[in-house]
């Protein structure tokens, strides 16, 4: 099955149905739509609108965008600029690049603070693979919550793959990006070397966004080739 396909699968949602998926209020989600911020919903019978992947994924990808500092008429903007017509598994990567930019804040929140953030309730085995995965730690009633993880680390808490292989895949990405990271810094080092160190900051601060989306977009584009061989010989 491909990834289209696994979307269109998706069962549609009531509003009341999407507002609750994403943890935000109704009226959120009209408002949002009256700005543009939504497209409209399927009507289907009974003149209900419907909802799916899509609009789940904007609504992530707004609150991503809020939380970075951004207001609505930046969001708006930001928004409109996108290429029309993105799937949900698009817009997922395009809210995981813009949390990429989250600064390292550690957070010191409540079980009831904690529950609010990752927008559904945390059972005790939630917990404690959060925990594993380092996006918390506990001290006594107090989670020390790493936010610029925590959405992620919720939503992997829903794929059905075992808590050694997340850890496991984690290890494997954490120990291929610092060797990449560790090689492009000595390359760049090597070509600015002579420069002015005014210079280095500088050119350091344009290069950073550059190599990350160029990181991106080449793991992204080597993941889904690898996806699409291994689903061929699966067929």
């Amino acid at each position: 099955m491909t990834t289209d396909a696994a979307e269109n699968t998706e069962p549609a949602l009531t509003i009341d149905e999407l507002a609750a998926r994403a943890g935000v209020t109704v009226r959120t989600v009209r408002f949002y739509g009256t700005r543009g911020l939504l497209p409209p919903p399927v009507i289907g019978p009974r003149r209900v609108g419907r909802y799916g992947r899509e609009h789940l994924a904007r609504l992530a990808l707004i609150e991503e965008l809020q939380r970075q500092g951004m207001t609505l008429a930046g969001i708006e903007r930001h928004l409109g600029r996108l290429p029309p017509g993105l799937s949900a598994h698009d817009l997922a990567i395009h809210r995981a690049v813009v949390a990429s930019w989250a600064p390292e804040t550690v957070e010191a929140v409540d079980r009831a603070e904690l529950e609010r953030r990752a927008g559904r309730p945390l059972s005790g085995e939630d917990v404690a693979r959060l925990a594993a995965m380092e996006v918390l730690t506990r001290d006594g009633d107090v989670f020390h919550v790493d936010t610029g993880l925590l959405g992620l680390g919720v939503e992997l808490l829903d794929v059905p793959l075992s808590h050694e292989t997340l850890l496991a895949a984690r290890a494997a990405l954490l120990e291929h990006s610092r060797a990449a990271a560790r090689e492009l810094s000595r390359l760049l080092r090597d070509a600015v070397a002579e420069r002015d160190t005014r210079d280095v900051r500088s050119l350091s601060a344009h290069m950073h966004p550059l190599v990350v989306q160029a990181l991106l977009t080449s793991f992204q584009r080597s993941l889904r080739q690898e996806l699409r061989e291994w689903l061929d010989e699966s067929e």
